[in-house]
């Protein structure tokens, strides 16, 4: 389990941390789980996702286990900017929909003292690196990779295979467009089948 750093006597030190794994991994949850301490601890937070993402709100940050936290929905990177202000830590979820700006988003806002975790899909549904994730991976302190359950065999997921044959890259869903799946039920695809 992750656990907080200790700042020591340095409170204005910045940091980025990022939550990764496929879908149904708990990577909300665990975003949440942190928001919440923070506030907890009596720190400013700040939260965002991408405004496209409205699966299961129109502004709150909602976890599939049906844990939510407010947040403010924007359409660019940029924006957290506008809405950050004096915060003490800045959560962004569902990073992988935003474009690379979102990289340099997120080192300012640690060089500013902020402590920023974000939240999203390392690979997509070809198994591939997803948009800016690995950027931000490269970049942060701290990285947690989370892992789901294989819906075909329960061994450890870390893909997540998509049912339906669409084709692009960006399709919002939930059970009953992916699912999650081990390395060899991803490769086996449609032939893959319970053990």
């Amino acid at each position: 389990m992750f656990v907080e750093p200790d700042l020591g006597r340095n409170t204005r030190t910045g940091w980025i941390e990022v939550i990764c794994g496929c879908m149904f991994s708990g990577k909300t949850e665990e975003l949440i789980r942190r928001l919440k301490r923070a506030q907890i601890a009596r720190q400013k937070v700040e939260i965002f996702k991408p405004a496209i993402d409205t699966r299961y709100h129109e502004a709150d940050v909602v976890s599939h286990n049906a844990n939510a936290i407010r947040s403010t929905p924007i359409h660019a990177a940029h924006e957290i900017f506008l809405w950050s202000g004096d915060c003490a830590v800045a959560g962004i979820d569902e990073a992988q929909f935003f474009d690379e700006s979102i990289v340099e988003v997120c080192v300012k806002l640690a060089n500013g003292g902020k402590r920023v975790i974000v939240a999203g899909l390392d690979m997509d549904f070809q198994g591939k690196p997803f948009g800016c994730m690995p950027a931000l991976m490269a970049v942060a302190e701290f990285v947690t990779k989370v892992h789901a359950v294989c819906a075909i065999c329960g061994s450890v997921a870390s893909y997540s295979y998509r049912l339906t044959p669409a084709k692009e890259k960006i399709l919002l869903g939930e059970t009953e467009n992916y699912e999650a799946r081990c390395r060899r039920c991803f490769n086996l695809g449609a032939k893959a089948v319970a053990l």
